[in-house]
């Protein structure tokens, strides 16, 4: 479901674990605009009205609270992000070198881009997740998601290379300090 994107199991999950059982989690772990509140492709529900739904933020809390160890123990927490890193198509990973892992899960609905992960900078991991609505053209909501997921890469990569005074010395600089 997560590597693939694959809508039916998802809904297989659904029913398996019940979509009240699922907003009860929510509930607990403090997420109360995080809401599933239909199956995916029930094109009838979403006429309805019935989004499934999130914020960035709570996106954000969820993936934070999971890396954590806070939701599952350490075994399935390892599993699930290395289920959640299979590499996939997706406007976050177009964002960073190809060399950098991340486990993320993008989603598109017409007039909508979002994509949600950990970054694994080194030294420097990050939750970053990017939700683009109202979109005329859904490619550049595709190509914000990319250019926030590069500059973001980017600072925390700064980051885990500085030292605790913010100096970084990048790799294959040598020499001194004298002129």
């Amino acid at each position: 479901m997560v590597a693939v994107s694959d809508n039916s199991a998802t809904n297989v999950l659904i029913d398996r674990v019940g979509m009240d059982n699922v907003n009860r989690l929510m509930d607990q772990l403090k997420l109360p605009h995080t809401r599933l509140r239909r199956k995916m492709m029930d094109l009838q529900a979403a006429r309805e009205g019935r989004e499934n739904v999130s914020t960035p933020r709570e996106m954000m809390l969820l993936l934070e609270t999971l890396y954590h160890g806070k939701v599952l123990n350490r075994a399935l927490t390892d599993d699930f992000f290395k289920v959640l890193s299979t590499h996939k198509d997706s406007a976050l990973l177009r964002g960073l070198p190809a060399t950098v892992r991340a486990a993320n899960k993008p989603g598109a609905l017409e007039g909508v881009r979002n994509d949600s992960g950990i970054v694994y900078a080194k030294d420097r991991p990050f939750v970053l997740c990017v939700m683009a609505t109202y979109l005329r053209h859904e490619k550049a909501g595709e190509a914000a998601i990319t250019h926030i997921a590069t500059e973001a890469y980017h600072h925390f990569d700064r980051l885990g290379r500085a030292s605790s005074y913010g100096r970084v010395i990048s790799p294959g600089i040598s020499g001194t300090d004298a002129p």
